[in-house]
């Protein structure tokens, strides 16, 4: 399976802090917002991955991750002009994608919980339609919402709905099969000029192949589009860290659980954050004294 991450747009309601940067480069707690959604497609088992952004920011992008190798993953870059919407990727990506299954994260979206390891594994292991996730949250409006039957079944999703017929938002992380660029190829702009992400899902949804996967209690998502989503996302990783002396969305060391780099690699990377601790958690993860962690 290959993996995409959406990090364009303007940044518009994060001004000034996004004047010069972009917002999936600003920090969360200790680290860069990006270092999330790729560690959450690491932590699926996805090595394949291209980073899409704007013209201006996607050097940077490059300038972080280079080609990926001292991660023991290959990353791709490619342009977003203008945004036009979410499913957008997928058209920019399609010659990547070359016809595989793939996984599609926002930039700035951060997930959180037990055995997200292990749920995102399942998924990528299957072969055909579309997986997406349900989330409660208190103001549904803001997002694509998921209607349910009495017996949980999904039947409507809709985007941003002034009268939600549920509380469960979709967050920013869905997975398909090989057909996506074809079903993509079909969507035609939104009353917002753009190509709809609920759209393609309800693609999937009609031909009775979108599979539904609730993150209920244990689980936490961000989406990080403001002043105060930013503070809040940064608050609970540092209490985690420091409650738990773990990193979260550390792509050395889920990489290095992976398997993808060895011993001598992890050491050499971790040097480069000098006298960090950063650099101490790394080098405590060669000697065996940091348990696994499959959240983040």
């Amino acid at each position: 399976m290959k993996g995409i991450i959406l990090a364009g747009g303007t940044g518009a309601r994060l001004y000034p802090l996004t004047f010069v940067t972009s917002k999936q480069l600003l920090p969360v707690y200790n680290k860069p917002m990006i270092y999330y959604p790729l560690s959450t497609l690491m932590l699926a088992g996805i090595q394949d991955i291209l980073i899409i952004s704007t013209p201006r920011d996607l050097p940077h992008f490059q300038s972080l991750f280079g080609n990926g190798d001292k991660l023991g993953i290959n990353l791709s870059y490619e342009e977003q002009p203008m945004p036009e919407g979410i499913a957008q990727a997928l058209l920019i990506g399609e010659k990547f994608i070359s016809q595989e299954s793939c996984a599609l994260i926002l930039g700035d979206n951060i997930f959180y919980g037990t055995g997200l390891n292990a749920l995102l594994r399942d998924i990528v292991r299957k072969n055909n339609g579309a997986t997406i996730f349900g989330y409660h949250v208190v103001r549904p409006a803001k997002y694509g919402v998921i209607e349910f039957d009495d017996k949980n079944k999904i039947i409507s999703i809709e985007e941003k709905p002034k009268v939600p017929k549920s509380n469960y938002a979709i967050p920013g992380l869905y997975f398909y099969d090989k057909h996506v660029c074809e079903y993509t190829k079909e969507l035609k702009p939104s009353s917002r000029n753009e190509l709809e992400i609920t759209d393609l899902n309800y693609i999937y949804l009609k031909n009775n192949q979108l599979d539904v996967k609730i993150l209920g209690r244990g689980y936490t998502w961000f989406d990080v589009g403001t002043h105060e989503d930013l503070f809040e996302a940064s608050h609970f990783i540092k209490i985690i860290e420091e409650h738990q002396d773990l990193i979260i969305a550390s792509p050395e060391e889920i990489a290095y659980r992976n398997g993808w780099i060895d011993a001598s690699r992890l050491l050499s990377v971790a040097g480069k954050y000098g006298k960090l601790k950063y650099r101490q958690y790394l080098e405590e993860l060669l000697k065996g004294e940091k348990i696994s962690n499959e959240c983040s």
